[in-house]
């Protein structure tokens, strides 16, 4: 069950593998993902010292979080994945010019995951490509179903 999405993710990069990676995160955290109050629209994900790393995920506290915590909603989350896929992505990362992106935000087997692209940049032309295929895609369905 998807929590949050980053759509903007699949307009300025070419996804060419996917990863699901656990969070580190905190009780109110989790309430407030849960509560859907969390936007990764503006994060991105860093490797540094062969660990990953969420930076800029907006998790907006609940009001009824506790009193004696103080929560910090962009906090630098770690994320959770096996030595070997860590190894494969800096090899990817470092050598090959990709980026790591944060697609969706999701609930697996009662866990909150995220599923993380590795991802090729689009120059703007690649952009205007793909939203001409996909007019292209929308007025082949138009035209089928007024014939139809």
């Amino acid at each position: 069950m998807s929590i949050a999405e980053n759509k903007k993710a699949f307009h300025d990069y070419f996804i060419e593998e996917r990863y699901e990676a656990g969070l580190v995160l905190e009780g109110w955290e989790v309430k407030s993902i849960r509560a859907g109050r969390v936007q990764i629209k503006e994060a991105y994900v860093i490797i540094k010292n062969a660990e990953m790393w969420l930076i800029g995920c907006h998790i907006s506290p609940l009001t009824t979080a506790s009193t004696h915590i103080h929560p910090d909603p962009v906090r630098t989350r770690k994320l959770l994945l096996h030595t070997r896929e860590i190894g494969k992505l800096i090899g990817k990362v470092e050598r090959a010019g990709y980026a790591l992106v944060p697609l969706n935000l999701h609930f697996t087997k009662g866990r909150i995951k995220l599923e993380i692209g590795l991802a090729k940049g689009k120059k703007q032309f690649d952009k205007r490509e793909s939203e001409k295929e996909r007019d292209w895609v929308r007025e082949k369905a138009r035209i089928i179903r007024d014939k139809g």
